[in-house]
């Protein structure tokens, strides 16, 4: 059984799928490749057969109709035999050193009487002409190099949100919590991360800049004029995030915490852009969104709405709409917008 499963969704990556490959290759024999060509009608498929011929014992492709990025990791987790399971995307890529680290780290665990659910590791903002690249680490509120439970979290400051880059599961937890994305929606990824939480009991922090998290392209689904044309998704995404847990009965405190400013950060993002598109339409989509929250759960309205990131999306007029937009640049922090 192989350690680490990497699965990459591609669809249409010919430009940039090879450098992410080649990143993950020296992981060698403890390592399976899985690239999850999506329906892509470029040189992609080619390019990921190539490489399966080149290295058989370690990458797996799977070809499937497109079905989008959730349906892409789907079929990675399927077709995973690692203990651990971790998605890259096509378009980036991991440093060599932190992923020596990262699996001399899983070894020693797999060798030990220790069950490991998460490990957490730094990933890096690699924006195009970005000067100074911004770091996303956790050494503030994470216990490092060791086995620790939720009990040991310290404070997360707005904007210390655990993404999918930061986070590598046991494949078993995936499937236990029966994990499934769903098909043509993007911004998954925030369900991938917030789905699995009450079911990781144990976690380890390795301060490594392993994930190179690439943004500057121009139809990149994390591009603000792209995610303001797909807001339907995201408030798709939020909603489910809204309905898979009643957040208040969740037993840990801090965990139940932790979920609770997640989805907070999500729901302003879906409110700002929402704002932010400046149309009646999406203003009505906007308040729909809050109404949903209302008939869901009360007490996560109140909770949401009264917050100070609450409060500040949801001013009266066009002057408290500034206000909103002014916030914006947190949001902006976490998810990294162009």
């Amino acid at each position: 059984m192989k350690l680490l499963s990497i699965a990459i969704p591609c669809y249409n990556s010919q430009d940039y799928m090879e450098r992410c490959i080649k990143s993950l290759l020296p992981g060698g024999g403890d390592v399976e490749i899985i690239i999850v060509d999506d329906g892509s009608r470029d040189m992609t498929p080619e390019i990921a057969d190539a490489y399966r011929k080149k290295f058989p014992d370690i990458v797996k492709v799977v070809h499937q109709e497109n079905g989008g990025h959730g349906e892409a990791v789907n079929a990675g987790l399927k077709n995973a035999s690692g203990l651990f399971f971790k998605v890259v995307d096509s378009d980036d890529w991991v440093d060599e050193d932190a992923y020596q680290q990262i699996l001399d780290t899983l070894r020693e665990i797999v060798g030990s009487d220790h069950t490991l659910d998460m490990l957490i590791s730094n990933f890096v903002y690699e924006k195009e002409g970005a000067k100074h690249k911004k770091v996303m680490k956790y050494t503030s509120a994470l216990p490092q190099d060791q086995l620790f439970a939720w009990d040991d979290v310290r404070h997360m400051h707005k904007g210390q949100y655990l993404l999918m880059h930061s986070v590598i599961y046991r494949t078993k937890l995936l499937q236990e919590c029966n994990l499934k994305l769903p098909k043509h929606t993007f911004y998954v990824d925030n369900l991938y991360v917030y789905e699995p939480l009450p079911f990781v009991k144990s976690m380890y922090y390795l301060n490594v800049d392993f994930y190179r998290y690439f943004i500057g392209r121009d139809d990149q689904s994390v591009n603000e004029q792209v995610m303001i044309r797909r807001i339907d998704q995201q408030i798709k995404v939020n909603k489910m995030m809204i309905d898979a847990y009643d957040l208040w009965k969740i037993s840990n405190k801090k965990l139940r915490r932790y979920m609770f400013n997640y989805l907070e950060i999500i729901t302003v993002i879906s409110t700002v852009l929402l704002i932010r598109s400046g149309t009646e339409e999406n203003l009505e989509k906007k308040r729909e969104l809050w109404r949903y929250i209302k008939q869901k759960d009360l007490r996560l309205f109140h909770r949401l709405r009264n917050g100070i990131m609450g409060n500040t999306m949801n001013l009266p007029g066009k002057g408290g709409r500034k206000i909103s937009i002014a916030a914006y640049k947190i949001a902006q922090k976490v998810v990294g917008f162009n």
